[in-house]
């Protein structure tokens, strides 16, 4: 695992500072339908888990949580893999995504901070 020096954070949408939000809105500028490949499924301690796409700016990068409302995780889980069985899906949140998707640096999300939600770390 390579480090470049820069602070990594886990941030919701919500939550983003204005630095963030500028660089999700010019990675994602036609909303929210066009990031779905790049969303990622993270497992917490407690054994849930949350989706983010991940925004990279000068002095870090960052997970940015989305709210996923589904009626069957397993049917999100599902859709995301490509399987065409899944069922309908929401997505909850407000405008900025499209891009070329990017693989986040490494998997190890232990080593993100969380800005937000001690829980969440």
């Amino acid at each position: 695992m390579a480090t470049d020096g820069r602070k990594r954070h886990v941030v919701r949408y919500e939550n983003m500072s204005d630095e963030v939000a500028e660089a999700f809105a010019e990675k994602y500028p036609r909303g929210f339908n066009d990031y779905l490949d790049d969303l990622v499924k993270y497992p917490k301690p407690d054994g849930t888990s949350f989706y983010a796409v991940t925004i990279e700016i000068p002095d870090g990068i960052y997970l940015v949580k989305i709210e996923v409302d589904v009626d069957d995780a397993d049917d999100i889980e599902r859709w995301l893999e490509g399987e065409e069985e899944a069922g309908t899906e929401q997505m909850t949140g407000a405008g900025a995504p499209t891009g070329e998707g990017e693989a986040l640096p490494d998997d190890n999300v232990s080593q993100y901070g969380g800005d937000d939600d001690p829980a969440d770390a």
